[in-house]
This record gives structure tokens, sequence and C-alpha cells, in this order.
């Protein structure tokens, strides 16, 4: 297939290779020219802008930061819409508001294209290894049609709705996943100012219910003070704004996602924003005035 990528960061790059890999053109488009250095000489067919992108694909991947980049991408002057044709499809694997996607699949609805909210998780891991998992809001008939493109990187492809159902999927996974770093942050300060040690007791932790993925990777590296970001913290805020306005909309108590929200706003401001989210531990130690 012809298919369109932009976003060539991290998760991005590596998830267009496997694309590449399978047998597809690769067309892209991107704001940074720097950001196309790994395509060159693949073979892969650059644009000028989305919409020219558009216009030569069946397919077209983003992955990006805020809804305002989506939304320009697809919907602003030279964008998407404007190469868009019947049957195209925009397959958005950005983490942005369900808003932002409903508004964005109306307007190519209009011109007879589609479009799949597909947010990721898994991190630039799962991305390299072609394990990512899907989120897919979406109709499902459109989703078929593209499936061989998503098994090209994803491992799991779940379909959730329509339309920014699979946003507030992720949404969900962001919560439960940041609220998980958040105490697994808070067991490492108890045990310290206890004076046990933090390896026995996250080995304990990890044969028992307490057990998880968030344990496992982001306590060990509060253990060994590992920072430096596998996921910059800034992203996880961006994320929790997300979630945080739309709770307000719906009048949806989040009381814990709320408190966790505040200590990612904390370690914004500690200027922590590139760091891991796993820094929310020196957050807390901030607070106590036990930092190390």
């Amino acid at each position: 297939m012809e298919v369109g990528f932009v976003g060539l960061g991290a998760m991005g790059r590596p998830m267009a290779q496997h694309l590449q890999r399978a047998g597809h053109r690769l067309h892209l488009w991107a704001r940074r020219p720097e950001s196309l250095a790994s395509f060159a000489d693949s073979g892969a067919v650059v644009h000028d802008s989305p919409a020219a992108l558009a216009a030569a694909t069946d397919v077209a991947f983003t992955i990006i930061t805020t809804s305002a980049d989506v939304e320009q991408v697809a919907l602003g002057k030279d964008g998407f819409v404007e190469g868009a044709r019947p049957g195209w499809v925009h397959v958005d694997m950005s983490t942005i508001a369900p808003g932002t996607t409903r508004r964005i699949a109306a307007a190519l609805a209009e011109r007879g294209a589609a479009m799949l909210d597909a947010p990721v998780s898994g991190g630039s891991v799962a991305a390299e290894a072609g394990t990512v998992a899907m989120m897919i809001g979406g109709d499902a008939a459109v989703l078929e049609r593209v499936r061989p493109l998503l098994e090209c990187f994803s491992r799991v492809i779940v379909h959730v709705g329509d339309n920014g159902a699979g946003e507030v999927a992720k949404a969900c996974n962001q919560m439960v996943m940041v609220s998980t770093i958040q105490a697994c942050a808070e067991a490492m300060l108890l045990a310290k100012a206890h004076g046990v040690d933090l390896a026995a007791m996250r080995g304990a932790l990890m044969g028992g219910s307490a057990s998880s993925r968030m344990l496992d990777v982001m306590g060990d590296r509060m253990i060994r003070r590992d920072f430096a970001a596998g996921i910059e913290a800034r992203l996880h805020h961006k994320d929790f704004g997300i979630l945080m306005d739309e709770a307000a909309r719906l009048g949806a108590p989040l009381p814990i996602a709320a408190q966790v929200w505040q200590q990612l706003n904390a370690l914004m401001a500690q200027g922590g924003a590139h760091d891991d989210t796993s820094s929310l531990l020196r957050v807390l130690e901030t607070g106590c005035g036990r930092r190390d």
C-alpha cells in the first residue's frame, strides 16, 4: 500500500520502519527536516505538505504530541483534509482529546474519508520491537481494512467503539499507569524512612498482589535513581491535562487522578519535564526534605 506517516520521533520512527520493511511504500512529511534523516536513501517519498501526502496515499498515520498539532496537520492550511478523497483513511496514534478526534473525523467524513483514533501503549521499546498495544475508536469496517498495516507493529489491537473511544481508553490507561507510579514512589519513600532495604521490599511486593509492570520497571528506576527519560514526564503531564479537562467538562470526580495531577505539576515546576516520570519520587523527597 501507499502509506503516509507524520511524526518520526522515538515511537513513530521505528513504527514507520516496520511498515517499510513489510513492503509498503512510505510517504513522509515533517515540520523539521532533520526528522527525515533516518529515511534518507530508503526509497521513502517526502512531500511538502500533509495535503500532498494525503493525495498520494491510501492511509496516513500520525503520532505527534498535542491535540492542536494533530488538528493542524489534519484540518489546517494544506492539511490532510485538502488531499483526502473517498476511501482514504487517517489513523491517528497520538494521545489527544476525544473531542479533537471527533472534529477531525467529522471533517474527513465530509470528503468521504475516514479516521481511526488509535493511541498506542508500550513506549519506544515496544515500538522498536513491533509490539505496541492499540486502542481503536472508529468504524469497525475501516479498522479491518487497515488491520494488516497495524499488525506490522502491534501485538494487541482492540476496537473500543466509535471515534473518540480509543482516546478515552488511552486516557484511562494513563490514569491507572501514572497513579500506580505515584503509589510506587510513596511506597519507596515510606520504606526508606523506615530504613528498609528498597530492593528487598520491591522483591517482596513483586511476589504478591501489589505486583505490577510499573512496580517492576519504575520501582527499579527509583531504587537505582536512574531518572533519565524512558518517557518524558512532560508527556504524562500533558495526558493528565486532558484527563482533568474531561473530568471538568463531564463533572466526573477523579480524586486520585487529581492528586497525581498536582504531583505532576510540582514535577514540572521543579524542572523535571524531560526526566522520567519515576521522578515523582523526587517530588515527594523535596516535600519532606529528604532528597539525595
